[in-house]
C-alpha cells in the first residue's frame, strides 16, 4: 500500500484493517504452536515406535533366530551347542539395544523440541509489541472554521453537577 492510498482511507477502514490483521495474526499464532506441538508428537511416536520395535524384536524374534544362529555358530566353529546359544542370545540383545539407542534419540529429540514453550514466547512477544504501538503522529490541519468552533467551545459556560 502506497501513503497516498493510507492517506484517503477513512478511520473505520484503518481500525477494521487493523483489527483484521490482528485477527490474521492471532490465528498465525495459533496455527504455529499447533504445527509446533504437531512435531514434537510427532518426534516422540517415533520414539515411541521405536522401544515398540525393541521389544517385538527381542520377544518375537529370539526364539526362531536363537536357534538358527546358534546351529549355524555349532556348524561353523564346532564349539559347544551352549555356547553358540549364549552368543546367538548376546546377537540379539545388540540389536535390541541399537533399537532402544535410537528410541532414546527420538525421544530427546521431542523434548528439546519445546513446541509449547515457543509458542508461549512467540505469542508474549507478540503481545509486548502489540503493547508498545502507538499511533503514528499527523500534522494537524486546522482550518478557519474549526478555530470558531474552538474559540466558541472556550467561552462557552460549563455546568457542573455538586454530586
Amino acid at each position: 500500500m502506497s501513503a497516498a492510498e493510507g492517506g484517503d482511507r477513512s478511520l473505520g477502514q484503518l481500525v477494521s484493517a487493523a483489527t483484521d490483521q490482528l485477527s490474521g495474526l492471532v490465528h498465525d499464532e495459533i496455527a504455529l504452536a499447533k504445527a509446533q506441538l504437531r512435531n514434537d508428537v510427532k518426534r516422540a511416536g517415533v520414539g515411541g515406535a521405536a522401544f515398540i520395535a525393541a521389544v517385538a524384536v527381542l520377544i518375537f524374534s529370539l526364539p526362531m533366530l536363537s536357534f538358527a544362529l546358534a546351529y549355524g555358530i555349532h556348524a561353523w566353529s564346532d564349539w559347544h551347542l551352549s555356547v553358540c546359544f549364549l552368543l546367538s542370545f548376546a546377537a540379539n540383545v545388540l540389536v535390541a539395544a541399537l533399537l532402544g539407542l535410537i528410541g532414546v534419540t527420538f525421544a530427546k529429540k521431542a523434548k528439546q523440541g519445546q513446541g509449547p514453550q515457543k509458542a508461549v514466547s512467540s505469542a508474549k512477544e507478540t503481545a509486548a509489541v502489540l503493547g508498545n504501538v502507538k499511533p503514528h503522529p499527523r500534522a494537524a490541519t486546522v482550518s478557519a472554521s474549526d478555530e470558531l468552533d474552538d474559540r466558541a467551545l472556550e467561552a462557552a459556560p460549563v455546568a457542573r453537577s455538586s454530586s
